[in-house]
């Protein structure tokens, strides 16, 4: 009995000893979990941020760098902070900001690094290495923000922030984590994927105070960031500062493009803003003042703002026209006043005329003969058959949908259809009696700057554009982009831009925009116009492009409150192709003439 028992003992131990055995055999060499901790102990993982892609403009002026700034990061679980008010004194907060950081970093995660305080400079960063060594837990990583040599071009360019909540969870390609930063706007935004390059990962060995004793496993296991790819911009900087300068205490836009690529020159939105204070720790205060201001300067006019087209448009109805065979050049029409107000002595022009002198009964004639189809009296159904096809037409200009720059936040602006006066009208009731003021850009006819400066673009090029765009190259080609190197062509003949294109040059050499469009050695070619603004002073357009044959540059011009636009908008537009096509200007008195905004209501 007893010799079972010292059996059954023996037994038991040898049975847990074997199981101690294998433990530790799972332990020691199969399990890594056990090892991987250890390693955890003396290991940190470090993201290496790589440097943003730079951006050039079309001369390879440096546009956009990277300038470096270091964030503070924590690891709630690591850290230790035995004083905190001194702790608090160095970095310059107060206990409830340093409470209210660190409940963050721990709702983020307690074993995860996260942002404590972030963007200091070189010389913040340089004061604070001695004094981290006696806080466990919290450590730095270099990274850096955007700097701009010129302070102009804000609206395009567009701006870098933290990636928000709502982003990071729908972020589907799962690359970016709490605390990076992405392209907000502009060009930041729309082509964030080349520009932020990829990230790279170091790891140290620390001790159990956090100081670094060297590299992990001599480095094998290190990434390293790949640098974002640079961007070639079309955009001219000295025109562009140059337009901005122009616009300084007005509220407007200047856009510039090269008819014969669809390249913009320059992207004046007015007013603006000074990249460089979104930027830094200044970012959030700075933004919060951009945000509440009443002439909202983050907003970017050139794609955004939709006005009626006012008189420029009478250019478009006239080719329309042409087109639809309901006119010729010769046509004659008198001005008669009855039918709807006009401006200036003319009376029976032909067509080249109408638009020199810009007559309103003139235009409204010529829509009556292509929506009615012929018909001299209103009728409803031939009405609605002859807007569809005019609406056609015109939306073959760009009009009435987005470009597709490359820019967010585009908008297409509105050309009436059949649909909508029908919902107008609550009824199929209507006739060109009731929408007649679209013949000449009032109405119900929106556009945005952009397409207006792309309509000069395709007259100079006789019927044709490119997709307006602001990068011409990405990386190390500098190749066009394919897809900004297709030919859009309109319905209209190019036989008949002919027309268009000597009445716009008759506009210049003797029409309303002769006294600051025209210039002694440069024919050019433009339309002025004046938008209607209820209660408040009409608005001044202008579109041009110059030189007449084989045109260099097309642009249009849009100055809120800046009545007739044969005064501001004229005049801007003759100083910006000067200062394109000849690098200065002589009109030392139109420059003077713009800066003091005299025009300005």
């Amino acid at each position: 009995m007893k010799e079972n028992r010292s059996h059954i003992i023996q037994i038991t131990f040898i049975l847990i000893g074997a199981i101690f055995v294998i433990k530790l055999f799972f332990i020691q060499v199969l399990d890594e979990n056990y090892r991987l901790a250890a390693e955890n102990n003396v290991m940190q993982r470090l993201i290496e941020y790589p440097y943003r892609g730079l951006i050039y403009d079309r001369n390879q002026e440096l546009i956009v760098y990277n300038k470096p700034v270091y964030d503070l990061m924590v690891v709630p679980r690591e850290a230790e902070v035995s004083d905190t008010t001194v702790f608090c004194e160095h970095l310059e907060i107060t206990l409830e900001e340093f409470n209210e950081k660190m409940n963050k970093a721990k709702s983020y995660s307690w074993y995860k690094p996260s942002v404590f305080l972030k963007q200091f400079s070189n010389e913040d960063f340089a004061a604070m290495q001695d004094l981290l060594v006696d806080y466990p837990g919290f450590y730095i990583i270099p990274r850096t923000v955007r700097a701009y040599p010129f302070t102009g071009m804000a609206n395009a360019l567009g701006y870098i922030g933290e990636i928000s909540k709502y982003r990071l969870e729908r972020d589907t390609s799962r690359y970016y984590r709490q605390g990076d930063y992405i392209g907000i706007s502009g060009l930041e935004a729309n082509y964030e994927e080349p520009l932020r390059g990829k990230r790279g990962v170091k790891y140290r060995m620390v001790n159990v105070r956090g100081l670094e004793k060297g590299s992990f496993k001599e480095g094998r296991l290190d990434t390293l960031p790949q640098i974002g790819e640079n961007l070639v911009s079309t955009i001219d900087i000295n025109l562009q500062e140059y337009g901005e300068t122009l616009m300084e205490g007005k509220v407007g836009s200047v856009i510039a493009i090269e008819p014969s690529s669809g390249e913009i020159l320059s992207f004046v939105s007015a007013p603006s803003y000074d990249p460089n204070l979104l930027t830094g720790r200044s970012y959030s205060e700075y933004f919060k003042k951009l945000s509440t201001d009443s002439l909202k300067p983050l907003y970017n006019r050139p794609l955004m703002a939709m006005y009626r087209p006012g008189s420029i448009f009478k250019v478009i109805q006239a080719l329309v026209a042409l087109e639809e065979g309901v006119i010729t050049e010769n046509t004659r029409l008198r001005c008669n006043r009855a039918i709807i107000g006009c401006h200036g002595p003319h009376s029976y022009e032909n067509l080249q005329g109408a638009i020199t002198n810009s007559c309103n009964p003139y235009f409204v004639q010529v829509s009556r003969r292509m929506i009615n189809q012929g018909v001299t009296e209103d009728t409803y159904e031939d009405t609605r058959i002859g807007l569809e096809k005019w609406r056609a037409h015109v939306a073959s200009f760009g009009l009435g949908s987005p470009l597709g720059i490359d820019l967010p936040n585009e908008k297409g602006g509105m050309i009436p259809n059949v649909s909508y006066y029908d919902n107008a009208y609550q009824s199929k009731n209507w006739k060109f009696s009731n929408i007649q003021s679209i013949s000449i850009g009032e109405g119900e006819n929106l556009v945005v700057p952009l397409q207006m400066a792309n309509f000069a673009a395709i007259v100079a090029n006789r019927g044709y554009f490119y997709t307006p765009h602001l990068i011409k190259a990405i990386g190390e080609h500098q190749e066009p982009l394919p897809k900004y190197t297709e030919r859009h062509y309109t319905t209209v003949d190019s036989k008949y831009f002919d027309v268009a294109v000597e009445a716009m040059a008759e506009v210049v050499r003797s029409g309303t925009g002769q006294y600051r469009a025209k210039l002694p050695d440069i024919e050019v070619c433009g339309k002025t116009g004046t938008v209607q603004n209820k209660d408040r002073p009409d608005h001044s357009v202008f579109i041009a492009f110059a030189p007449k044959d084989d045109p260099k540059i097309a642009l249009s011009v849009y100055v809120e409150h800046g009545g007739q636009g044969a005064r501001a908008g004229a005049a801007i537009a003759g100083l910006m192709i000067e200062k394109y096509l000849k690098g200065c200007t002589d009109r030392t008195h139109m420059e003077d003439y713009v800066l003091n905004g005299e025009f300005i209501y």
